[in-house]
Parts: C-alpha cells; structure tokens; sequence
C-alpha cells in the first residue's frame, strides 16, 4: 500500500513549536534589540510624517489622527509579536504606506465614516483570499527576480536619499556614513555597537552638537487614544478604495516583505500572511487606522544581522516597541520630526543599502533580466493607473513581456 499523503492546510502551519517566553529570553541579545530599535525610528519618522500629513489635508481632527497612529502601532505590535513567537521567525508587520497616499484624494470629495467602511472591507477581502490559498499560488507565479526588481525600484530612493542628505546637510550626515563605513570595516568594533545603531548615535550627537534639533509645534496630543468612528458602506467608497488598498496590501507590501524574507533564508506563510494583514485591517478600521500589511523595509531591519533562528527575537522586540509607540506616537512623531530632515534621510539609506544591493544581485544575475528589467523601469517610473501604484503595474508588466520575449527562462532546468 502506498502512504497516505499528509494533509494540506490553505493557512501554512509552523513547521515546529512555538517559542516561549523562556525560549525569547535566551536566544535574545543587544544585536537584535538594536535592529529592532531602529526598525522602530524609521516606522515613527517618514511613515507616521506621511499619516499626519494624509490626516490634516484630509481635515481629520487631533483626536482622529491620534486614534489612527494608536491603531496602526498597536496592531504591527500584536501582529509581529504573535507571527514571530509562533514561526519562531521574524515576520515583522506594519501599515501600508503607498495605501496611506492613496486616501489623499479620497479625502477631498469622502467622509471619514465612508473610508473606514473601505478598510473594512479591504480587512476582509484580504482574510478571504489568504484563506482561499490563492495568495501562495499568485506568489509562486512571479519568478523571484522580477520581485525582487520591484523591490530594488522601490528602495532604491532609500540609497539616492543617502547621496542627497550627505550633500545638503554635511554636517550630520557625513559623520553618520563614517561611522558606519568604520564599525562595518572594523568587525570587532561592530560586535559591541552595531553600525546602523552607531551612525544613528553619532547622527544624533551632531544634530544636537549643530543646534539643528528644533522641537515643532503641534496641535496634536503626546499620547494617543482610540477613537471609534462608525462606518458608511457606499458604493462610490467601495468602488474607489478596496481595490487599490487590497493590492497595495498584498501585492505591493506583502511582496516586498515576502521577498526580503525569502532573500534572508526565511520561508514566508504566504497565505498566513494575506490572512493576518486582513485581520488585523479589520482591527485597525475600528479606531479608524489604515490597512496593515507586511513590508519590505522593517523585515529588511530585522534581518540586517545575527543568527538566523535568533532573529526572531529581533521582532518581538520591534513588537513590544510598536505597543509603547502606540501609546505615545504622537509625541514619538513630534520628537523625530524635530531633527533635520537629513538625519531621517541618512539613517534610512545607511539602513538599507544591504537590502538594496541583495535585491540588484537577486533581479539580474540570473534568468529573467528582461522581465526584471521593464518591472524596475515601469516601478521607478511611477506610472499610477485606477488609483493603483507603481510597484503592481511593474510586476504585471515586466511578468507577462517575460513570459511573451524570454520562454527559454520558463522551462525547467536540465542538470
């Protein structure tokens, strides 16, 4: 007789058990506190600077605004500590950023309640296609380096930021690019003090040194607290929104995660994942918070350095901080947003200028150059259509010119 196969299950199940508190507290360590310390900086600085910025053009109240920020930290620290303690991987979670652009225009001619009622429907488009399996198959499609050009066009702005912000702010940059070239040249020096966490400290010493931290006027609250706003279902918001917001989400964010995941050695749930960005969308809606999501920047923190199966610990602790950050974003926001813009810009580019160079050496080292080619162009081009952003238009395109002008990269390979 021939063995019974094993059962599938749609929602990937972890391939061992989960870690526990005991579990955490040994494999933990400061190289990972330290990639979560900075994962955390970027996610209040740029990202939350974009959802204030959505919020107050859009005419949303303080109360609003805050209640949005509480909502979407909360539910990156719940999702992330839960995802990572029970893969045992770092799977960090977040808020879609390119979703939160897209609400702009929204603003100007919906309600709030009507915007809501699209996140959460977003919500639970998102959980029924994770559930479905259809995720993990549409994943699978896409040959890894067309992603991964999608990824590079996307943080590659992290890297020109870099070159811009050493040239505008001298002072504060460049001894943040010295630090880091000196503990990453120097491994010794590196083992006690990281080099992203080294160029963020010595960045701050010369903000502070420069007399360029300016602490900004606001008329939002240092603390945060949940706001409910009913929901409007209403076909023209339905039609507008969900979508886009449900590409963005799964496509565009959750593919670069997945990929910077894969890049690092961490096989992705992809379907897991669908599911939980849904869930925890559904969540956010309730106090009136953008889609969450998984993206590419804050797996690429989490991974930067350490052990493999102790990086997991990395996002538990970005965990535990988004939590705290929930409470207090707005007053966390107000302080970043008080240095230079250089600061933010080189601490960001000096963070994933490792990532970006994986993504170049995944995309176009191999097969499927052309594909990856037109997925980098049309990515970078910005090209937006139906209120859908650059990154899926570049996948789509670059995929289908690939399998049309490089078949021979499609058969399978001969040993």
């Amino acid at each position: 007789m021939s063995p019974v196969p094993a059962p599938t299950h749609v929602l990937e199940r972890p391939t061992g058990p989960p870690a526990s508190p005991r579990d955490f507290l040994r494999d933990v360590g400061p190289q990972y506190f330290s990639n979560a310390f900075i994962g955390m900086l970027f996610g209040v600085s740029g990202p939350v600077a974009v959802t204030l910025a959505v919020g107050i053009a859009g005419g949303l109240t303080s109360a609003e605004l805050a209640s949005w920020i509480f909502g979407i930290f909360l539910s990156t620290g719940l999702a992330t500590i839960t995802m990572s303690m029970l893969y045992r991987r770092p799977f960090g979670f977040a808020f879609t950023i390119p979703g939160t652009v897209l609400l702009g225009p929204a603003l100007m001619h919906l309600s709030w309640p009507q915007v809501v009622g699209a996140f959460y429907v977003t919500g639970i488009v998102c959980m029924v296609i994770g559930a479905s399996g259809l995720m993990r198959k549409a994943m699978q499609a896409i040959p890894m380096p067309i992603v991964m050009a999608m990824v590079a066009a996307i943080f590659l702005r992290f890297g020109t930021d870099l070159v811009t912000s050493v040239q505008t702010n001298v002072v504060v940059a460049a001894p943040m690019v010295i630090a880091f070239i000196a503990l990453t040249a120097l491994p010794g020096l590196g083992r006690y003090l990281p080099p992203v966490l080294g160029a963020f400290v010595v960045g701050a010493v010369m903000v502070a040194l420069s007399g360029q931290f300016q602490l900004q006027d606001s008329d939002t609250a240092w603390y945060a607290a949940p706001v409910f706003t009913p929901p409007e279902f209403t076909a023209p918001a339905l039609m507008e929104l969900v979508v886009p917001l449900a590409i963005t989400v799964l496509v565009v964010q959750n593919g670069q995660g997945i990929a910077v995941l894969r890049a690092a050695d961490h096989d992705p749930p992809i379907n897991m994942f669908a599911f939980t960005s849904g869930f925890f969308s559904v969540i956010n809606a309730t106090v009136g918070g953008v889609s969450a999501c998984v993206t590419g920047p804050t797996n690429v923190l989490l991974t930067a350095s350490g052990e493999k199966q102790r990086q997991y610990t990395a996002a538990v602790c970005y965990g535990f901080l988004a939590i705290v950050t929930a409470v207090a974003a707005p007053g966390l926001t107000r302080l970043m947003l008080s240095t230079p813009e250089a600061f933010i810009l080189a601490l960001g580019g000096i963070a994933m200028l490792r990532a970006l160079q994986q993504a170049f050496v995944v995309a176009f080292s191999t097969r499927y150059t052309l594909g990856a080619l037109v997925t980098f162009v049309v990515t970078i081009s910005g090209l937006t259509i139906f209120n859908i952003n650059a990154a899926f238009w570049g996948i789509l395109i670059g995929y289908t010119l690939s399998r049309l002008m490089e078949p021979a990269d499609y058969r399978p390979e001969v040993d």
